[in-house]
């Protein structure tokens, strides 16, 4: 037995999987009607659609099959990630990566499998649409575009689940998206024994932009600082717009980083962006911080209170210095 690689985007991929805080959620009808049409479509007993974790296959839809994951190393959908178009395997017992994988020779036998991928917006593969039978058989070419045209629904499902954790206007998480990106995080830290940071920022006199320049300008200034956040922040960290002006980041292994520096550099980062393309107000904020230990055991949304109260206190600070 062969098992999968990671694609060469896993980090990437993992994050968009997570983002779309779908993974260990109930049943769905707009996913079981996939596996239902295709199980009647295709003639097998089983039809699922997975979805590939860090060291799991979880099953958001499973027509015919006992359990609801398996452990990623042993899973078909893995290999089926790595490529672009359907993985078929018209019987197990002839190709080296699965002859001898427990899934085809234990419960519940597996001879065939046809997986296409399904790829989110930002182009990661989370997952696939896949078929199962217990005896060897063969996709012909209308057969496999029908599976792709299935897959291409299922797609559109989950591009709606993503559009409900990402801000428009920004591009970044939104609040529902950051909490479940960020308490995944929060997980891995405590398990890796790592120390985490979270910081919440406010920007100050954001209304008086608004109120003087128009609502479109203060559109244009809360994009300018989501990507002053995406320019000084690593691609490891969490990033989001909670709502109206407030962001909020998660640095994962901070201890590596001193925050100090990193607001000194986004401060750089919005001022060489006032020099690179003039405006007529300047673009300052307020920052909370609340540094995470293994043994912070809270829910991501009591630190985010704490942060938001340090936060206050900063802007209390600016605003006695008439900052």
């Amino acid at each position: 037995m062969l098992a999968p690689a990671c694609p060469a985007d896993e980090a990437t991929r993992i994050e968009a999987l997570h983002s779309l805080n779908i993974l260990d959620t109930p049943a769905e009808e707009r996913f079981d009607r996939f596996t239902r049409l295709a199980k009647k479509l295709f003639g097998v007993p089983i039809a699922l659609v997975s979805l590939v974790d860090t060291n799991r296959q979880w099953f958001k839809s499973n027509d015919g099959l006992s359990v609801p994951e398996t452990p990623r190393d042993v899973s078909f959908c893995g290999h089926a990630i790595l490529g672009d178009d359907i993985l078929m395997i018209q019987d197990t017992l002839h190709d080296e990566r699965f002859h001898d994988n427990p899934l085809v020779t234990q419960d519940p036998g597996i001879r065939f499998y046809a997986g296409c991928p399904l790829v989110v917006a930002n182009g990661s593969k989370v997952g696939t649409l896949c078929l199962l039978d217990v005896k060897p058989r063969k996709l012909d070419d209308e057969e496999r575009e029908l599976l792709r045209d299935l897959a291409h629904m299922a797609e559109q499902e989950l591009t709606a689940l993503q559009m409900a954790t990402t801000d428009e206007l920004t591009g970044l998480s939104n609040r529902r998206g950051f909490e479940a990106l960020a308490q995944h995080a929060l997980h891995v830290s405590h398990r890796m024994a790592i120390p985490a940071s979270l910081l919440f920022f406010d920007l100050n006199d954001f209304k008086s932009i608004n109120d003087t320049f128009g609502h479109a300008e203060g559109d244009r200034a809360l994009k300018t600082f989501a990507a002053a956040l995406r320019s000084a922040l690593r691609e490891s960290d969490v990033i989001g717009r909670l709502g109206g002006d407030e962001f909020a980041v998660f640095l994962t292994n901070a201890q590596s980083i001193k925050i100090s520096a990193l607001i000194q550099r986004l401060r750089q980062t919005l001022a060489s962006r006032d020099e690179a393309q003039p405006r007529a107000y300047p673009i300052h904020f307020s920052v909370g911080q609340v540094q995470l230990t293994p043994q912070s055991p809270l829910p991501i949304r009591h630190l985010l209170a704490q942060a938001d109260a340090d936060m206050y206190a900063d802007k209390r600070r600016h605003k006695a210095s008439g900052q």
